[in-house]
């Protein structure tokens, strides 16, 4: 990927803006049926970035998307409800997944995960370097962090 000093992205209408000045410590493509409504899509693409390297710079998201997961906080534009971010601190803490589809510049961005493949549309795939059937377990996601960043 190219540079990671900042990049900035926004919803479909431009009314909210964001800017992450962060390295993403992973990217995917979620293959979930929600994900798949959720983006009226085969998948949805996002980047992991460190909640601190990630800010609002124009307008206030609000809550939306399903709540299939306690904890899971889908925050979207108020105007067009664009899926802007996502947050789940049970899960993973102090990270937030950023649809990396919304950057202004994405073109050096591919999913180097897919999850929930359990799901997928048959003819859906990506050049992701691992798939899982679901989400990989807990204990991989240091190896899969440590992988991304040697990449």
């Amino acid at each position: 990927m190219s540079d990671w000093t900042c990049r900035t992205g926004g919803c479909r209408c431009g009314r909210l803006r964001f800017r992450i000045t962060a390295s993403p410590i992973m990217t995917m493509a979620c293959h979930c049926r929600g994900c798949q409504r959720m983006t009226a899509s085969a998948f949805s693409l996002s980047l992991t970035v460190p909640d601190a390297g990630f800010a609002i710079e124009k307008g206030t998201p609000v809550a939306g998307g399903a709540r299939e997961l306690e904890g899971l906080q889908h925050s979207c534009c108020d105007h067009c409800k664009s899926w802007v971010f996502t947050r789940f601190p049970a899960m993973m803490g102090e990270y937030v997944n950023v649809r990396s589809t919304l950057l202004d510049e994405i073109d050096d961005i591919a999913p180097f995960m897919e999850t929930c493949t359990a799901e997928a549309l048959g003819w859906a795939r990506t050049p992701a370097v691992h798939r899982y059937e679901g989400f990989p377990q807990a204990d991989e996601f240091h190896t899969l962090m440590a992988e991304y960043a040697e990449r």
